[in-house]
């Protein structure tokens, strides 16, 4: 699973904060139930917002371009088919 980038942070972050806060005050909230049922709610739409924000430009520039690039690692030499060695991954 890839880690969260700052603005998938920051605003589920936020968002738990600021729900918890309305809701706290919205539906005055006094018992221990009705506190960590509002404190379930804003942690669940806190990981929905934080899972909803887009990745970032970061993962749109690693997708890998059709044909590549000779001189890449896969791609193959001027059309002739013949694919580049690949260094190995095991020592």
């Amino acid at each position: 699973m890839p880690r969260p980038n700052p603005a998938q942070l920051a605003y589920g972050s936020a968002t738990v904060i600021l729900s918890a806060l309305v809701m706290l005050l919205v539906t005055q909230a006094r018992s221990g139930a009705g506190i960590a049922a509002v404190a379930g709610a804003a942690l669940a739409l806190g990981l929905v917002v934080a899972v909803r924000v887009p990745a970032g430009r970061a993962a749109h520039r690693s997708r890998p371009v059709p044909g590549g690039v000779p001189g890449q690692r896969g791609a193959d030499r001027a059309g002739t088919g013949r694919r580049l060695p690949q260094p190995s991954v095991r020592r």
